[in-house]
């Protein structure tokens, strides 16, 4: 089984700038894709961005070119540099990671955290 535990959410005005790490840790694990997933008080669970074990990248249209997904694959660390924050930016920030588990005989398993809380005030 693999944890995921994600840091770095807080506070911040408008047009400031956070980051987010989150690492993963288990035994006999291997991941994949790694990303990042938000969701605001009633609005469903979006897209923010993911990466691949290879480095390929992937955001969501509201992110683009203010959020940079990056990754240790030594460290199994995900991260996410979050710039020129909007208020639009406030919500739960969740860490996903695809995981190949020997006790699944290297099948796939997703996985979740629990959440870091980002709020972007006016």
């Amino acid at each position: 089984q693999v944890q995921l535990v994600e840091s770095g959410g807080g506070l911040v005005q408008a047009g400031g700038s956070l980051r987010l790490s989150c690492a993963a840790s288990g035994s006999d694990f291997a991941i994949t894709a790694m990303g990042w997933y938000r969701q605001a008080p009633e609005k469903q669970r979006e897209l923010v961005a993911t990466v691949t074990s290879g480095g390929s990248t992937n955001y969501g249209d509201s992110v683009k070119g203010r959020f940079t997904i990056s990754r240790d694959n030594a460290k199994n660390t995900v991260y996410l540099q979050m710039n020129s924050l909007k208020p639009e930016d406030t919500a739960v920030y969740y860490c996903n990671a695809n995981a190949r588990l020997k006790v699944l005989s290297w099948g796939t398993e997703n996985c979740w955290g629990q959440g870091t809380r980002v709020t972007v005030s006016s």
